[in-house]
């Protein structure tokens, strides 16, 4: 049965695609069979991993829209044990097209549509990735009504605890209302430039926030994770011997461990 994971910040650029597409890739390479959602109408999870849209049939959209299976729309990457389930911008839709289905159907829970749709492939997997776009709306909630738990980004950055609330407020008020289970996997420190003293600062206000939950891996500041989507790899492919990959890899354990498998 697989564990479902969603990344969720609504701030942008705190690494949310860039981490679901490397611990995926760095779960699949340990071993386990993976499936990356990408569920922002951008698609850079898509094309980070080397999907070319012009090839794409079936995205996440028309499987929420139940124009399509959930099977119809998995795609094998090129990395053992890991596919995924595209995106397209025509899942900007998505809110519209969910509100239509409730004008049909009042007892039709667009909140819930995610989860409804994953159930059938629960067994093929260990671990289903989400990748959210930066904000809290109909994505982040049906992200959220799908998942066991969530992973949260945060930069090592001035205003890192900006918004934490906002974030802290949301899962609470998704596991009232939603999905009472949901639960915090962890927090990822991202970005860390280690020749300031300010991104030390900011690890250890987190640490304090959020004591346990904190993973110990810390993902740098390196270019060459912002290349490697570029590229249509993830970083363990780009550069399998730079910091970035062996931090990705180290996350994967960590997510593995506090999972007991």
């Amino acid at each position: 049965m697989a564990k479902v994971i969603s990344l969720v910040n609504q701030k942008g650029g705190v690494g949310k695609t860039t981490t679901s597409i490397n611990l995926a890739a760095s779960l699949a390479i340990l071993g386990k069979r993976v499936l990356l959602i990408d569920f922002d109408p951008q698609g850079n999870a898509t094309t980070g991993l080397g999907i070319n849209k012009a090839n794409i049939e079936n995205s996440i959209f028309e499987v929420m829209n139940e124009e399509v299976s959930v099977e119809q729309a998995i795609v094998k990457t090129a990395y053992s044990r890991l596919d995924i389930i595209p995106s397209l911008i025509s899942l900007a839709k998505l809110s519209m097209a969910l509100d239509d289905k409730v004008k049909i159907d009042p007892n039709f829970n667009k909140n819930l549509q995610l989860k409804k749709v994953l159930f059938k492939i629960l067994e093929r997997y260990d671990y289903i990735i989400i990748d959210c776009p930066p904000s809290l709306d109909i994505f982040s909630k049906n992200a959220m009504g799908a998942s066991n738990s969530i992973i949260i980004p945060v930069q090592c950055e001035f205003y890192a605890l900006e918004g934490i609330t906002q974030i802290l407020n949301t899962i609470s008020i998704a596991k009232k209302t939603i999905n009472p289970n949901l639960s915090i996997e962890g927090v990822l420190l991202t970005m860390l430039d280690s020749r300031t003293i300010l991104g030390f600062e900011v690890v250890e206000d987190i640490r304090k926030y959020f004591k346990e939950k904190v993973y110990n891996t810390i993902i740098p500041r390196m270019v060459k994770l912002s290349e490697a989507p570029s590229h249509g790899k993830p970083i363990i492919d780009y550069d399998p011997k730079c910091r970035g990959t062996e931090a990705y890899l180290n996350l994967a354990k960590e997510v593995i461990e506090r999972n007991g498998n």
